[in-house]
Order: structure tokens, then sequence, then C-alpha cells
């Protein structure tokens, strides 16, 4: 009998981002874990001030000593931009490690993942291990391959997993683009060389755009657009977005600002470096005379100039939405610019990145998004392509991967469709714990996965912090403080009454006055009753005024009692 193998979703399953699990095998002393990408996810607008948002790692620091490696699927950030918080120390599993942690990809990928791990100063708790395409790799027990795959970062990769079990395939993000821009497709006949033999055990597929028909449009088709538009707004100085990462988008704008005969400048950090990897590793070609640096692009006339920048998903502090407040120190904008935006809003950033295009649109600028022109194209497959895959792959077991959970719905309806048996189709969530034995493959329990919040340090706040700034954005505060003799039992001062975003204290002093005396009579009483502990007399403070609050507003603001002994 055959080793078990074990795949531990930590996150990606019913979201999109945070994309992480970990594949084990065998047991005791001989355990193996290889984990396969450490996402984050951006923050949706109830979350309030929080950064980032981060995988559950309770789950690997309890298993730190079993973890042989991390194996990157590609450079995005929902995939490779969690590794710094995985290596650093308590929330991480830095201290529970004697030996840097191998981390396998492409050197594209690599280089993308170090800029954050340098950022963090934890270069020296990983071992960078680039990878070609095709590459097989021997990690533990493990033989992993690396299979190429078409996707809007270059130089992604599928993961095939050699187990005990058989063939574990992870399809990475991808699509059939048979024309991409640097002619790099997916490698459909390794894929189908796969189901020699025993064939592919499980597959784990992407489902983001399971739900949309037919096939995804080319990458190419979107430079059609761009060098149209460039023409369409000659004597206009451009300023584009994209995705920092999506060095094939910045490769097309780059050509097409070219071959209209402007300079080419970078706005922002990331995609200043980023731009830099690329252009190092001959993934991006732009000639040197003609990029110029974003300081001098007062020098050029308006039409002679196109500006590459970040922030095309809104982030708050990113180049472009600086640019939209007129805060950006390096371009500001007027009626003689045309800004782009070429990239598609992640779900849950609906809301920033119109805002930011009314800001665009306030400081005078044209603005030309997805929405009314072609200028973006997604990295990920439909419908018919997912079903050309599965007809190819033939797996034994699918697992839907990636996404909304209405997404893995319609990406094993498609597996059901190609003819994977329904119950062979698992659809699985984060947390959950599957195991593919010689008997097939089941749930065997689940892992902490929750949320972990990110706002400025790993660890800062949690579900209770999330809740109480939901109460305070929504019904406000109000903090009643008074000060009591607890010798006497007497109340010296207060109670005060100051509040915020409840009621506006100038136009509500009768109605303060009011909750104060009902306040006041509460202290009074509890201390007549020979109360003397500070809190529980914060506690009928409490009760008091909230209750109070509610009658008369009917609002449920928070309500901070501050009771002070002398």
């Amino acid at each position: 009998m055959a080793d078990s193998v074990r795949i531990v979703f930590l996150g990606g399953l019913g979201e999109i981002g945070r994309n992480c699990m970990a594949i084990e095998q065998g047991t005791g002393d001989d355990r193996a874990i290889v984990l396969i990408d450490c996402g984050l996810m951006f923050p949706d607008a109830d979350m309030h001030g929080i950064d980032l948002v981060l995988p559950d790692f309770t789950y690997l620091r309890d298993n730190a000593d079993s973890i042989i490696a991390l194996v990157a699927t590609h450079g995005h950030e929902d995939h490779v931009g969690g590794i710094q918080f995985l290596l650093r120390d308590n929330d991480g599993i830095g201290h529970l490690r004697t030996e840097p942690l191998p981390i396998y990809g492409a050197e594209l990928t690599l280089g993308l993942a170090r800029n954050r791990i340098e950022e963090a100063r934890l270069l020296g708790r990983c071992d960078l291990r680039p990878v070609g395409d095709n590459e097989s790799v021997e990690i533990g027990p493990f033989t992993i391959e690396f299979i190429p795959v078409t996707h809007s970062v270059p130089h992604a990769h599928a993961i095939g997993v050699h187990t005990a079990q058989g063939i574990v395939l992870h399809s990475g993000d991808w699509k059939l683009d048979l024309t991409p821009v640097d002619r790099r497709t997916t490698d459909l006949g390794r894929l189908g060389q796969l189901t020699a033999g025993d064939g592919v055990r499980l597959l784990m597929g992407d489902s983001t755009n399971a739900e949309e028909p037919g096939y995804a449009p080319s990458e190419t088709t979107v430079g059609s657009v761009l060098r149209s538009l460039f023409i369409e707004h000659r004597g206009r100085r451009i300023i584009t977005a994209s995705f920092a990462s999506h060095l094939h988008r910045i490769q097309q704008i780059a050509d097409a600002a070219v071959a209209d005969g402007r300079k080419v400048a970078t706005l922002g950090l990331s995609m200043k470096k980023n731009v830099r990897l690329g252009r190092d590793l001959k993934v991006i070609e732009i000639p040197e005379s003609s990029l110029i640096d974003i300081e001098d692009i007062d020098e050029y006339e308006p039409g002679e100039v196109c500006v590459i920048s970040t922030g095309s998903q809104g982030e708050p502090m990113s180049a472009l939405s600086l640019l939209a407040r007129g805060e950006n120190r390096f371009v500001k904008l007027g009626e003689h610019d045309t800004v782009i935006l070429s990239s598609h809003a992640i779900p849950g950033n609906e809301n920033a990145v119109n805002k930011v295009i009314d800001g665009l649109l306030r400081r005078g600028a044209e603005v030309v998004h997805s929405g009314v022109v072609d200028v973006h194209a997604t990295g990920h497959a439909q419908a018919d392509e997912i079903k050309t895959y599965l007809s190819l792959v033939r797996p034994d077991w699918f697992v839907p991967i990636h996404g909304e959970f209405r997404h893995m719905v319609a990406n094993a309806r498609l597996g059901e469709l190609m003819g994977v048996p329904r119950q062979q189709v698992v659809l699985c969530e984060d947390g959950d714990v599957i195991e593919l034995s010689d008997d097939g493959l089941e749930h065997v329990g689940r892992v902490p996965s929750g949320y972990v919040y990110v706002d400025g340090i790993v660890g800062d706040v949690g579900q209770g912090v999330i809740r109480d700034r939901r109460v305070l954005g929504e019904e406000g505060v109000v903090v009643v403080v008074v000060t009591v003799d607890m010798q006497t039992g007497k109340v010296l001062t207060g109670p005060d009454i100051i509040t915020r975003g409840w009621v506006y204290a100038p136009e509500a002093e009768d109605l303060l006055d009011e909750a104060c005396d009902r306040v006041s009579k509460a202290v009074e009483s509890a201390l007549s009753n020979g109360e003397r502990d500070v809190e529980a007399l914060e506690r009928d403070v409490r009760r008091a005024a909230g209750k109070f609050v509610n009658e008369r507003t009917k609002r449920r603001p928070m309500i901070v009692p501050v009771v002070m002994e002398t």
C-alpha cells in the first residue's frame, strides 16, 4: 500500500487572493511538506484601515520542522506576496527553522518575490532556487515538474507533483493564448503526456473565469488597441496604469509609445524595480534611448511623453491615486493628459478604482478604461479553455481552486461536463484537508484558515478590532467620564460625555445633558448599594448610557465608560 498524500488548503478557495496550499506525504520523521504559493489578498471595503490580508500560518508554524520547500507558480502578489510574512518571526515560521527555506520558481518569479523579501530584510531566511521550463526537481519524496503556461505575468508554471499516489497537477493561473507576446505558450504537449501510464490522479484547477463562456482574448489584441489609442491621442501626454508585474502589458505600452516617437518614464517604485528586473532578464526590451527619468518629463512636450504608472487597482497610496488627488510630486494632471487604465478591477476593488477615475476626471484628464475600450485582456482561462484542458488531462479526481465559491461551482460543473464522475469532483474551502490514498480521495479534517489582517505589522489587528472599527465608522463613539470618591460613595465630577459620530455636540446640548443625568443616577444608585469595584461601575455606566442612546436615537454607537476613583 502506497503512502497517502494530504493537501491542506490555507487560502484561495472562496476568494480572490491568499493562494496557499500544502502537499504532504509520509509520517513521523519521514513526513515532508511542500508549499505551493503563499499569496496575499487586497482588503474589502469593510476591512477598515487594513492594508493586506494573509493566510493563517498556524498550521505551518505547528509543522515548521516538516516543511522542506516552497514552490511558486508565478510572480503575482496573490501567489507570492505573502512569502516575506511567512519568513518572519512570531507570526511566521522564521524563528522555527534552523535552515533557510528553499523556494523554487522561474527566475522572473523569484525576482518579483525577492523585491518584497529584500524590503523586509529577510533574504537570509530563504534560499531562492531558479528553475527552467519543463525542469524537474527532486524535493524530498516528491519529483516536482515546472510546466510552462501562459498567464498575464511571464514565465508562469503549472506544477506537476509526482507523489506516491501518482501525479497531483496544480494548474497555476493560466490561459490558452496561442499568440502571446513572448511566443511562450501553454505546453499542451507535456500536459497530454502526463496522461500516459496511470495518468493524472488529481487535478487542482484555476476557477477564476469558469463562469465566462468562450475563450480569453490574446494579450496581443491589447497591443493593437494601445497603438490605436496612441495615434488617436497624439499631442497629449499619455499616462498608463497597469500591474507592475504585468511585464507583457508594459512591453506593449512601451512598444506603442516608442512607435509614436515618445519617451517612456516609470512612475511608482514597484514599476521602476520591475521594469529594471524585466530588462535585466531580457523579458522586456525598451531601448535605452527611449527611457527617461520621471523627474525629467517636464523637459518634453506633452505629446513626446508616455508615463507607465502603478495603481491600477486604486490603492490609496499608489502613484495613480496620488495623481487623482493632485498629490503626486512628479506629475500634475491637466487637460492635456490622457490616462489609460490598462487593467480590470479585482473583485472588491471596484469602488476604489471608480473613485480614482472620478478624481482623474476632476483634474481635467481624459480617462480610457476597459469599460469603454478593450485595453485589458484577462490572464485566466474561460470556460471553453477549461473544457479543453480537462479533456486533455482527463484527471481521476478534480478539485476546483482559485476563485470565489461561485467560480469554483462553475468549474466543478465543467469537470462533470467533461467526464469526471460527479462523486470525484470535490468542492473544498479554505481550511479543508483532503487525503489521496489507494481508496480514493476524501475530506479528513480542518485546520485554522481565517484571515490574518495586516495593518502596519502582522498580528496588529484581529476580528475584534475590525468589528470595533466597523461600529466606529457606522455608528460613532460615546465616551462617558465620571470621577467618584470610593470612600464616601459620592460622584465628585461628571458625568461628562464626549461623542464623535453619534450626534454633533454643539447642536445637541439638551440630549447630552439628559444622558448625563441618566448615567449619574445609575452611578449614584450603584454606589449607594455599596458597589466599589471600578469595572462593575463601568458596566453600569455602559448599560445606562447604551440604553439611553438606543431609546432616544435608535443608534448603537460604541460606548466607552471611564470611571476614575480618588
